[in-house]
């Protein structure tokens, strides 16, 4: 299925200055994968060395952390909109 991945300012470096990338995807995780594959790096700075979601990476499906819903397991449909948001600390 085609969905949309928005990429943080932070990481436009990866893709050419580029801030909406369409994959094809049946999960999140298949998602973020096919976005390393056509953007070498990516997956370096959003999944640690066991293959999860970085801690001070925050990845929204349609407004919806995919931490609160299976993770990067996650199924997507058609059309949907995957947002990538770094986390944002101080005080």
């Amino acid at each position: 299925m085609a969905i949309t991945v928005r990429i943080p300012t932070q990481l436009r470096q990866l893709t050419g200055g580029v801030g909406e990338i369409p994959v094809e995807a049946a999960t999140v995780g298949d998602a973020l994968r096919a976005l390393d594959a056509t953007n070498p790096g990516f997956g370096e700075r959003i999944f640690d060395e066991n293959g999860a979601l970085r801690r001070f990476v925050n990845v929204f499906l349609a407004d919806e952390d995919v931490r609160f819903l299976q993770g990067i397991e996650t199924p997507v449909t058609e059309g949907q909109v995957l947002s990538i948001v770094p986390a944002v600390a101080g005080g």
